[in-house]
C-alpha cells in the first residue's frame, strides 16, 4: 500500500511540475485537429473531389 500511495505521490507531483507543458500539448493536437476539419469542410463546400486544387 505504501509503493501505491509513493507512486501516487511521484505521479501528482509529475503532473503538478509539467501541466503547462501537457497543456502546450493538448492545445496544439486541438489546433491541427480543428485546422484539418475546417480544410475538409471547405474542400466539401467547393465540390472538389478529394481535395484537387482548383485552378
Amino acid at each position: 500500500m505504501q509503493t501505491i500511495q509513493a507512486g501516487y505521490r511521484s505521479l501528482t507531483l509529475l503532473v503538478d511540475l509539467n501541466w503547462d507543458r501537457i497543456l502546450y500539448i493538448a492545445t496544439l493536437i486541438f489546433a491541427l485537429m480543428a485546422g484539418g476539419y475546417i480544410g475538409t469542410l471547405l474542400t466539401a463546400l467547393r465540390g472538389l473531389p478529394g481535395g484537387a486544387p482548383g485552378f
